[in-house]
């Protein structure tokens, strides 16, 4: 299987370059495989370049997810980021997705100075 960069996910997204958006679809067609810093990537530029809210960004994950010519990275995983940042949005998808990824690993808990995302099962805040 194929895999995809960011910007062809962004074209399939947003669909603002109707020559990339076309030739973006064609390429993912026969299956394309997403990988998690991708992902990220991709919720990166749609919420600082393109201005997408929580909401909109959530919306985006899941129809990545739901596509029926992509494959996602360890799904459950991005599944679970995805409950995650639902719940709390101002952590930001990245977030919730690198604590899955390491709770996947076997490596919590995950030390973080974030306050917020030290709330989440799995993750420590470390003081100082």
């Amino acid at each position: 299987m194929r895999a995809v960069d960011t910007n062809v996910l962004v074209r399939l997204v947003t669909g603002d370059d109707l020559k990339q958006a076309a030739a973006a679809e064609k390429f993912v067609s026969g299956g394309a495989w997403i990988s998690h810093l991708v992902l990220a990537e991709t919720i990166w530029v749609l919420a600082t370049v393109y201005d997408r809210d929580s909401a909109a960004l959530s919306q985006t994950v899941e129809f990545l997810l739901m596509h029926r010519d992509l494959t996602i990275q360890d799904a459950e995983v991005v599944v679970a980021a995805l409950l995650h940042y639902r719940s709390k949005p101002s952590l930001g998808f990245s977030d919730c997705l690198v604590l899955e990824i390491a709770r996947k690993a076997g490596h919590v808990p995950m030390g973080t100075f974030d306050r917020n995302l030290a709330k989440l099962d799995g993750a420590d805040r470390i003081a100082c």
